[in-house]
Parts: C-alpha cells; structure tokens; sequence
C-alpha cells in the first residue's frame, strides 16, 4: 500500500513534479551563476579569491539549508519548509540584484548564500517527501526527482552560452530566468496536502529519529563542519571549529541518549562523502580538464552531454531494477565500477569522438549514485524520518566543496608540476607558482604559474615556442593524471557496495523496511 492511496494519486503526482520544478530551478539558478563570474569580475573587479569565496557560499549554503531542514522537517511540515525555501529564494534575487559599488561584494555573497541555503531547504523537502510518497518505488521516483538537476545544468548552461557569449545580455537579466522555475514551483505546491513520514505518523520524538544516526553518524558530519569552519575562520582561530563540532557531535550524543548509530549509516554517510567528491566534485573540474586535453568549446559539448545522459538515464532505473534486477546496492556497485573506467579513459583520450564515448562510460556510472543512496537510507532507517537522508545530502555537498574539488585542484597541481619537472627542470623553474599548494596532511606543491599558462593557452599551437609546448603539455599530462587518481574514489566505492551486497545476501537480501519490521527485529 502506498502513499499514493492515502493523499490520492494526483496529488502524489503534483507534489512529484513541484519537487521535480524546485530542483530544476536549483540547477538552472546554479548553471547561470557559474557563467556569469567572469561578468562579476570584470564589472566589479574581483579576485579569483573573492570569485572562489562567492561560489564557495553555493556549497555551504546548500549543506546548511538541508541539514537544518532535514532535522525539522518531521517536526514542523513540508509546507512551511517549501515557503521558507521559497522566501529565501526570492530574498536570493532582491539581494543579488542590488550588488553596486563598495557593497557589490557582500551582496553577492550573501546572496549567493541566500540562493543555496534555498536550494538545501527544498532537498530537505523534496527527498523524504518523494520517498514517503512513493515507498514501493523509491529508487524509481528519486531518481526522476533529480534528474531535474542536470535538466536545470544544461537549461542553465544553454541560457549562458547564447544569452552571455551570444547575444551579450546583462547578468541581472540573465539570473533573473531563474525566477520563472521558481514562480512555478511555487504555484505547484501552494495548496497541496502533504504526507507524513512513517516516522511522524508514528510519533517518534526527534531523539529516536536521531537514533539510527547516532555518534557514528555524527562523527562524519560533526569533522566536515570542523573542515568547514576552519577554512573561514583566521587561522588563529582554527581551535573554535573544534569547539563548534565537538559541542555539535556532545548535543547529539545527549538527544540520542548516547546512542552509538547504527553501524550500517556510517558506512552510508562514507561512501555518499565519497559520491559527493567523485560526483559533484568532478563535475567541478571535468569541463576545465577535457576542455586542456581538448579545446575549450569541446569541453562545454562534452559537459552538456553528459548532463543529458544523466538526465534520460534517471528515468530508467525501475527498468534496470526490474528488468536486470539490479537491485539498489548492486546497481551502486556496476556504476562505481563503469565511472571508475569511465575516468580511466577519459585520461586517455586524444580526441573528441574518443572523449565522448569514454565521458559516456563515466556519466552512466555518476548517474544513479546520489538517488540511489537515499533510497538505500530511506529503505532501511524509516525510523529516521527526514534525518538521516538530509544529513546524508549535507555529506555529500560538504565533501564536494571540502574534499573532491579542493583535492583535484591540489591534485592538478601536483601532476602538472612534477611533469614539467620530470621533463625540464629549469623550465619547471621557471614557470612554478610562487604560492603553493596544501590539502589536508599531504605535503605542499608548487604547480605551474596560472597566469602563464593563461598566456600560453591563448595562443595557437603553431605559434608557441617549444618552451610554452612543453609547458602546455605537462598541464594536460597532469590533467590526465588526476583523472587517474580520481578514479581510485569510484574504486574504493565499488569496494564498499561489494561488501554491502554480500551482506545483504546473508541477511536474505535486501528489501525496503518499516518501523514496524525492525520491532520484530
């Protein structure tokens, strides 16, 4: 029996598709932004610090609304969430579009703030909401829901290229398009009936939702907000982010009664920190690296396209689960596999048609991660109503912004600087950045001098001098070795999902689980 039956179906099917619209206008809002920085910059004159600090607030921004929404969402109702995401949206464009002078700065941050902390909000509305909607068919109907993503990215990105490069339109008007998937959405759920989680109908208290989570599950969610506040606090200051994720992992273990967590969510919240970082995270990087090995305008046509794939693909995977029976953990498995040999290839490419067939491999495998783990948490901890599946969320958009883009960027420089180094020393001399590169505890490295490879990337191949060659191939030598290394993530997670897929067939298989199921437990 399903959700659908207890608020009938068309109502299940509006709210379905007002979720649908929500993240379209997340992606769409998101796409336009990262095409107009170059627009901020030269308007405002902005750093690349300053540029990177304004994006940096669309990851925070997003883990807070999620995380904050997930943990009150049982409490408080869908509705009230969606008209909060709804407010802070609109509040988004007010603050943005009234960036001018000495405070352009500041009102692009914090709308940028604004917009993502909007964005988290309605995952933290539409994810429980869709699986309690649909609990027979999570897997199918999540991944629908967020293939309005890469919707939105390639709406978003098409709008860049023919409104910004094209037809030269202003940026307040080009953001202002976000706005219509807004109004929309909003029209879509204004008067609807929402559900209750299994959780809420049940009547658990916010400690028993928190149960399942527990101080394992805390753990990994308390450390990033530690990474998190330690990179926005001066760096006397790195002290109080142990003081804030400490307070925050001692408050759960009180809500919880000091529960530990199920130990089956700490593995989950792992491997979504490590879907955040090979997903999102390269998502970050893949256009600027195939657009080095290839041409720039080809490196658009390659994200575009695998934005498309992803798209098509997410309206399958009920075809797949019944069809191939590729079962949601053994679906996790095959992908990781397919995007670890997708990342392989893309290393190797030389040229467009070998680059789209190996981004193709990559994007199949990338497609089904992040629904497909919600629907496993969802699955099998309903008693943790909204939490775990929005703390799971926040993981992975922290580890993006914290782990997988800063660490490919690190990763970039390492490979490129010890390729020129290994092919010319004095030349690496000369062309090393004077500012090094750190990430977590590995050692620092000096990679090539941005703003000389800019010079260089400028001019055509015929007339460079054999010094820029050199140095422009040890940039796309090192782009292909980061691919490489990105690859052992997917890897890594394969290895995960194997061992979850041996488990659940010592169990008797894995199946979707009610609070009722786990007291005959």
């Amino acid at each position: 029996m399903t959700n659908e039956n207890t608020i009938s179906e068309v109502n299940a099917k509006r709210l379905l598709w007002a979720g649908f619209m929500a993240i379209l206008a997340a992606g769409v809002g998101f796409a336009i932004r990262g095409g107009i920085f170059d627009n901020w910059g030269d308007e405002y004159g902005f750093t690349g610090l300053q540029l990177g600090a304004i994006g940096g607030m669309g990851f925070s921004g997003f883990c807070f609304g999620i995380i904050i929404g997930g943990v009150v969402c049982d409490k408080i109702g869908y509705g009230k969430l969606v008209f909060v995401a709804f407010a802070f949206h609109i509040l988004s464009a007010i603050i943005t579009f009234t960036a001018g002078g000495d405070t352009a700065y500041t009102s692009l941050y914090w709308g940028m703030f604004c917009f993502a902390f909007a964005n988290g909000t309605l995952e933290a509305v539409a994810n429980p909401l869709v699986a309690t909607l649909f609990p027979e068919k999570r897997n199918h109907y999540l991944n629908i829901l967020h293939a309005s993503w890469p919707a939105g990215m390639v709406i978003g990105g098409v709008i860049g290229w023919v409104l910004d490069d094209k037809l030269n339109w202003s940026w307040q008007l080009q953001l202002s398009l976000y706005l219509i998937p807004t109004v929309i959405y909003g029209i879509m759920f204004l008067g609807q009936k929402y559900p209750k989680s299994e959780a809420a109908e049940k009547g658990l208290s916010l400690g028993e939702m928190f149960k399942d989570v527990g101080i394992l599950g805390g753990l990994i969610i308390c450390y990033l907000l530690v990474l998190f506040f330690q990179g926005i606090l001066p760096a006397d200051l790195s002290w109080v982010a142990w003081i804030i994720g400490g307070g925050l992992l001692i408050s759960i273990a009180v809500i919880t009664g000091f529960a530990v967590g199920h130990w089956l969510i700490f593995v989950l919240f792992i491997a979504h920190a490590l879907v955040g970082a090979v997903e999102l995270g390269t998502d970050g990087w893949i256009q600027n690296i195939t657009g080095n090995i290839l041409s720039s305008e080809e490196g658009k046509i390659l994200f575009v396209w695998t934005s498309l794939m992803m798209f098509g693909l997410r309206f399958c995977a009920h075809w797949m689960e019944k069809t191939l029976n590729l079962k949601p953990v053994t679906l996790l498995f095959v992908c990781a596999v397919l995007a670890c040999i997708g990342l392989n290839l893309v290393s190797t490419a030389t040229a467009f048609t070998g680059a789209i067939i190996a981004l193709s491999v990559y994007a199949f495998g990338k497609t089904f991660f992040w629904p497909t783990m919600l629907a496993v948490a969802s699955d099998r901890f309903p008693r943790s109503g909204a939490i775990a599946i929005s703390i799971m969320g926040g993981i992975g958009m922290m580890s993006s912004g914290l782990l997988g883009s800063p660490g490919l960027g690190y990763a970039k420089d390492r490979f490129s600087g010890e390729a020129l180094n290994e092919s010319n020393p004095a030349l690496y001399q000369e062309y090393k950045a004077e500012t090094p590169s750190k990430w977590l505890f590995l050692n620092e490295v000096n990679g090539i001098d941005a703003t000389k490879l800019g010079e260089i990337s400028k001019k055509e191949t015929a007339e460079r001098t054999d010094n820029e060659k050199a140095v422009a191939q040890a940039s796309i030598e090192g782009d292909r070795r980061t691919l490489k290394a990105d690859s052992f993530i997917p890897a890594a997670m394969a290895v995960i999902y194997l061992l979850l897929f041996f488990y659940f067939k010592g169990i008797g298989g894995y199946k979707p689980l009610t609070i009722d199921d786990l007291k005959k437990e």
